[in-house]
């Protein structure tokens, strides 16, 4: 994997709440989001899921967008997501992690970008030998509401030589 990555919310919060933040520290040399990202978990909405990990993070690196983002990307996108692909550009880091569907296709075929899922850094992280299994923290993630479809779990799943628990 890429030593660099942009990150957007929704894989925060996934590892947040299921205190594997550490994943993401052993994985990438630096894991950077825009400051926009950064707000959006500070404000948590109303569970405040995995706030209090994320805060500890003092690792993670958030920078401000210089500039405007692309008009096509805040049209089709989140602020969040549409501001990873621009920061993605503006520090010449051209991995990105996000999970959202469509913000991943945008970000591959129209930027092409290298992009990752929470998923995919799972199946690395026991690659590496930083976890033992991927289904417990794929089961606790969705377990607290985190969305990832069964056609996912179970192709990692396969992938990781591990049995379904779905």
């Amino acid at each position: 994997m890429n030593l660099k990555v942009i990150c957007n919310t929704g894989p925060i919060i996934a590892f947040s709440m299921i205190d594997g933040l550490h994943i993401l520290q052993s994985l990438f040399e630096t894991v950077t989001i825009p400051e926009t990202v950064h707000l959006e978990i500070l404000e948590g909405g109303t569970l405040r899921i995995g706030l209090e990990s994320y805060r500890k993070a003092d690792w993670i690196k958030v920078e401000k967008i210089k500039g405007m983002v692309d008009p096509l990307l805040t049209t089709t996108l989140d602020k969040g997501e549409a501001e990873v692909i621009g920061l993605s550009f503006q520090t010449g880091v051209h991995q990105v992690l996000i999970d959202e569907r469509k913000a991943r296709k945008i970000a591959r075929t129209i930027y092409g970008l290298h992009v990752i899922g929470s998923t995919r850094v799972l199946l690395e992280a026991k690659k590496h030998k930083i976890i033992d299994n991927i289904s417990d923290p794929l089961r606790k993630m969705r377990e607290g509401g985190y969305f990832i479809g069964d056609s996912i779990v179970a192709a990692a799943l396969t992938q990781a030589g591990e049995t379904s628990f779905l």
